[in-house]
C-alpha cells in the first residue's frame, strides 16, 4: 500500500498509508510506473480517469482481483481466524497498525482484511452512487462482521477517510485497447446500468 505522503518518517514506514483518496491512489500508481520505466496504466484528466488495460504499469486492482487475492485460495468469508489475520475494533486500536504484523494468507498477502479499507478500480453502483468507487477489506475500527471478503463499501473518488488506503496490482489484462475509451471492461456496462427511465429515487446520483 502507499499513500498521501510517499516520503514518510522512518518510524512510519511500517504503517499502511491512510487518508488517501481514490484519485491520489491512481496518481501514485502512474508516478511509480514512470519512475520504474513502465507504461502508466491511467490517463488522468481534471474530472476523468481512463484505464489502459494493455499497460504494464501499476494500477488499482479490480474488485474481482481484490477478492481473489484476499481469499488466497480459501473458501469462505475469511482465510483464517480473524484475530490472527486482521486488525479490527476487537483489538482496541486507534489507528493503523504495522503491516505484516498478523498472519498472511496462502498467497503471502497481509492485511487484506482489517487495518485499512482498500480502494478498487470499480464503481460501487453507478445507478445509485454515480462515480463512487469500491472499498474492500474493512478497517481497524470496524466490527468483525464488516471484515469479510464479501463486504463492499464505497466513496467518492476525491473523499478522504482516515481508515482508507490502497493496495496495488501490476500488469496488463487485455491485449488490445478496448472500444469504450480505455476504461477496462466496466465502463460501458456501468453506463448501461445507470440508464434509468422516469424520475430518480431521492439521493440517487447516476452517471450522466
Amino acid at each position: 500500500m502507499a499513500g498521501r505522503n510517499i516520503e514518510t518518517a522512518p518510524d512510519d514506514r511500517s504503517l499502511p498509508a491512510s487518508g488517501v483518496t481514490w484519485r491520489e491512489a491512481v496518481a501514485w500508481c502512474n508516478s511509480v510506473s514512470k519512475h520504474e520505466g513502465l507504461q502508466p496504466a491511467y490517463l488522468i484528466g481534471s474530472d476523468t480517469v481512463h484505464w489502459n488495460p494493455r499497460a504494464e504499469g501499476y494500477r488499482l486492482p479490480t474488485e474481482a482481483e481484490w477478492v481473489h487475492g484476499s481469499m488466497g485460495g480459501s473458501i469462505g468469508p475469511r482465510h483464517g481466524p480473524l484475530d490472527q489475520i486482521a486488525w479490527t475494533e476487537e483489538d482496541g486500536t486507534t489507528g493503523p497498525q504495522p503491516s505484516a504484523s498478523k498472519d498472511a494468507n496462502a498467497y503471502g498477502l497481509f492485511d487484506t482484511l482489517g487495518n485499512v479499507w482498500e480502494w478498487c478500480w470499480d464503481r460501487l453502483d453507478p445507478a445509485r452512487y454515480g462515480d463512487y468507487r469500491v472499498l474492500k477489506g474493512g478497517g481497524w475500527a470496524d466490527p468483525q462482521w464488516s471484515c469479510r471478503v464479501g463486504v463492499r463499501r464505497g466513496n467518492a473518488p476525491d473523499a478522504t477517510v482516515d481508515d482508507v488506503g490502497f493496495r496495488v496490482a501490476r500488469g496488463a489484462v487485455a491485449e488490445h485497447e478496448l472500444a469504450d475509451g480505455g476504461q477496462g471492461w466496466s465502463e460501458r456496462a456501468d453506463r448501461q446500468r445507470a440508464m434509468l427511465d422516469g424520475p430518480l429515487p431521492v439521493g440517487w446520483t447516476p452517471l450522466k
